[in-house]
């Protein structure tokens, strides 16, 4: 019994911190524009491109996440970190509330965007997933995670010739993409008969 009580008050605390967060200076300012990243992303394309090996290339991955998580300012970062932690727990209804109030916060910053999809694509929601890719997208048209992210949501909804030129985009830009095995011959985005 007292435990309940715990966990209830708990969860009780996170909210009022969140609501604190949120009426605090730092939102009451609103957030402040994404930093423009295309030439750092744009060195990490080429560093993946000529990456000699799995490893090399996981590391310019990792690297290009970094990049994407990197949030306008703290408050913005305490959202879309406590978003993160809510899904890695499956508590999709915690992460998405996080990720629906950066998205309102952050409008400009893909990231709250792409966030949110994914939380929409775990749930089987793919249309309400396109919709937050494509605004993802349209605000950060190098964010190969949604470009990825798109592509198993239009495969997902049976609009393959789209979800195979998404994926082909995606691996351009990073080939060492996991997804890029959906691209081989047999596989669900692969080549059609002779096609290459």
């Amino acid at each position: 019994m007292t435990e309940v009580r715990l966990l209830r008050f708990s969860g009780v605390m996170r909210i009022l911190f969140a609501l604190c967060l949120m009426s605090g200076p730092a939102f009451a300012a609103g957030c402040p524009a994404p930093a423009d990243t295309s030439a750092e992303l744009t060195a990490l394309f080429e560093k993946a491109r000529t990456a000699d090996d799995f490893r090399q290339g996981q590391t310019v991955s990792n690297d290009m996440w970094k990049v994407w998580l990197r949030a306008p300012d703290a408050a913005a970062q305490e959202v879309l970190d406590r978003g993160m932690r809510s899904r890695d727990v499956y508590d999709f209804v915690g992460a998405l509330a996080e990720f629906d109030r950066l998205a309102d916060y952050c409008p400009d910053y893909a990231e709250g965007f792409n966030q949110r999809a994914y939380i929409h694509f775990l749930r089987e929601d793919y249309e309400k997933a396109l919709v937050d890719l494509d605004v993802a997208l349209q605000l950060q048209p190098q964010h190969v995670a949604a470009q990825s992210g798109r592509a198993l949501t239009l495969m997902n909804l049976g609009r393959i010739p789209e979800a195979r030129a998404q994926m082909l985009t995606a691996v351009e830009n990073n080939p060492w993409l996991s997804e890029a095995a959906l691209l081989a011959k047999g596989a669900p985005l692969g080549p059609l008969g002779d096609d290459i």
